[in-house]
């Protein structure tokens, strides 16, 4: 079972098609892991054991009779549950949501997976209608890191984020408004995309608006590129979402490193030219920079020349959250996350003028930041300047500021841009815990960001290193004992 848990996408799609195991034989392994490790981190908030194993049987059958459907044919998928599914319900975290409601309605991602065979695994837990860097919410509590369940998972896909290192999933959906892809996969040491807003549709539009987007979490950059090919589906109902480039994402990576890096220019930062970064941290990225020049990458030292954004971006984004609390009374509020209302609240008091120069800066930022990538290719930072810390809180000990947005200063500003960006481990602290390093590129250069991760992945693997828990058994009265 440890050899399926471990298997990437495409691994496992390798086996169905070569009858070494089926996609029944897969999910139930998935399945008991969840049943084992998820009592310890809460990385699903809804798991239908019934309903899944139906989906891998009908994919099971497929394989047998050579009537493969799509790409992702009997691969399990975690689901963030802010998407709607429809046949499970989507309550965001939050009481003010029936949680007996599918509403009959499918997101888009859900829809695309479906189309191309995938199995759902469940939904992940989330915070409250995904207002946060990390997750906890009033109805499931607290989601936990992987490599050390005392350290948060980050957010707000933390969910999506613990699974996958544990195997109780190889892919996830996650959501990123201001890092909430990012975040989570750099805390939690595995791969999340925020592609260019647009080029994966999400419907029903978010009440963060276009600072939204939809993305994969993975194991690795080559699932990844997979599940981009399967994400990137045309949907009308994203009237936002551009027209299809039918881009193969899994064929633009395909190389070795050298060639995947051959005449790309990287513009390299630690800081940003504001951000205080922890040693450990800057130590390591600035290895994988070093990793990429060795490689035949041209590497030069230099920040994008802009402010820290943080006003502008807290001005966008809260506005969003009191937009997603537009319609909730003063009653419910008192059953809700009491910062997300406090948060909301404050945003509601904003003028128009103040938002519309919160958007100026943010047209600024934008075309400031495609004016850089006329000179380079990618920008490589750190994902976040620090490591995991304490579980349950929204800003770590004794940090100088109460709110989430003030320790993810490399996250936001590419929600603001809608440019690409990408998460992936390039090493651990002392303690053990997840370093991530993140390369941005100009808006829909998607596949750049995704060749220069996978020629880094293929040179660094950290891909055989996994969670002590992902090893772990159950004990009698139901704990969990590391294997000796």
């Amino acid at each position: 079972m440890e050899d399926l848990l471990s298997m990437t996408a495409l691994d496992l799609l390798k086996g169905y098609r070569e009858k070494q195991f089926s996609p029944v034989d897969a999910t139930q392994a998935m399945l008991r892991q969840i049943e084992r490790c998820n009592q310890v981190v809460n990385a699903y908030n809804l798991v239908d054991a019934e309903t899944t194993l139906s989906s891998a049987r009908e994919s099971e059958q497929r394989y047998q009779t050579g009537n493969i459907k799509g790409l992702l044919d009997g691969v399990p998928v975690a689901i963030k549950d802010v998407f709607l599914t429809p046949q499970w319900p989507t309550i965001k975290g939050s009481k003010t949501i029936d949680p007996n409601s599918t509403l009959g309605k499918e997101a888009p991602s859900v829809a695309a997976l479906r189309h191309h065979g995938a199995v759902p695994l469940g939904k992940t837990t989330t915070p409250e209608f995904g207002w946060k860097g990390v997750t906890d919410n009033p109805v499931d509590g607290v989601t936990r890191n992987p490599w050390n369940p005392d350290k948060t998972a980050g957010g707000s896909s933390g969910g999506s984020a613990a699974a996958v290192p544990l195997g109780m999933g190889p892919l996830a959906l996650g959501t990123d408004a201001g890092g909430s892809i990012r975040i989570p996969a750099g805390f939690s040491g595995l791969v999340g995309l925020k592609p260019s807003f647009g080029e994966v549709p999400h419907w029903p539009a978010s009440p963060f608006g276009t600072l939204a987007h939809a993305g994969p979490m993975t194991w690795t950059v080559a699932d990844c590129a997979l599940l981009m090919n399967v994400l990137t589906e045309a949907d009308c109902r994203d009237t936002n979402a551009v027209p299809r480039r039918n881009i193969d994402y899994l064929a633009a990576i395909d190389g070795e490193p050298e060639e995947l890096l051959r005449g790309v220019h990287i513009a390299f930062s630690t800081t940003l030219g504001y951000v205080n970064v922890n040693p450990e941290v800057e130590q390591a990225v600035r290895h994988a920079a070093e990793l990429l020049q060795s490689l035949g990458a041209e590497v030069t030292e230099v920040a994008p020349g802009f402010d820290d954004p943080l006003a502008a971006f807290g001005h966008l984004f809260y506005g969003g959250a009191a937009n997603a609390l537009r319609g909730v009374g003063k009653k419910q509020r008192l059953d809700m996350d009491p910062q997300l209302v406090a948060v909301s609240e404050k945003a509601a008091q904003l003028s128009m003028l103040d938002y519309l120069e919160a958007v100026n800066e943010r047209a600024a930022l934008s075309e400031r930041m495609a004016a850089f990538h006329k000179k380079y290719d990618l920008l490589l930072t750190p994902t976040l300047p620090i490591t995991a810390f304490k579980a349950g809180r929204e800003v770590p000990e004794d940090w100088p500021s109460t709110r989430w947005p003030s320790w993810t200063p490399f996250t936001y500003p590419f929600n603001m841009t809608g440019q690409p960006a990408i998460s992936v481990p390039c090493g651990f602290d002392r303690e053990g815990l997840p370093i991530g390093l993140q390369l941005v590129a100009a808006r829909f250069n998607d596949a750049a960001v995704l060749r220069a991760a996978q020629a880094y992945q293929l040179a660094a693997p950290l891909t055989d290193t996994r969670p002590e828990l992902f090893y772990a058994h159950t004990a009698q009265g139901g704990q969990l004992e590391a294997n000796p």
